[in-house]
């Protein structure tokens, strides 16, 4: 069974951080593509961050340009989301989702290039 399982989600602190795992379970992550959302309470989801099989090129949203950092370590199969001064405005559930089409700057956070999806990880920035 095909499976993203996404950890890492806590309460944090204004200006606090966070790493979230996106790890890969009964498949090998290194021919996707991996992509991070979120939903916050009331919105709609919305993408986060993408980055390609190689780790070479990476996508991120304007609000968080500079705070996030998308990696990943195929040998462990997981993919990681650092989060560094965050926000109040992050508080969200975040989900990782796996997918082999490409992808542009202006495309990489339409949920249909993705074919699977995490079950998601709450982080809630609050003091």
């Amino acid at each position: 069974q095909l499976q993203l399982v996404e950890s890492g989600g806590d309460l944090v602190q204004p200006g606090g951080s966070l790493r979230l795992s996106c790890a890969g379970s009964g498949f090998s992550l290194d021919a996707y593509a991996i992509g991070w959302f979120r939903q916050a309470p009331g919105k709609e989801r919305e993408g986060v961050s993408r980055i390609n099989p190689s780790g070479i090129s990476q996508f991120y949203a304007d609000s968080v340009k500079g705070r996030f950092t998308i990696s990943r370590d195929n040998a462990k199969n997981t993919v990681y989301l650092q989060m560094n001064s965050l926000k109040p405005a992050d508080t969200a559930v975040y989900y990782c989702a796996a997918g082999k089409r490409g992808a542009s700057g202006s495309t990489w956070y339409k949920e249909g290039l993705y074919d699977y999806w995490g079950q998601g990880t709450q982080v809630t920035v609050s003091s």
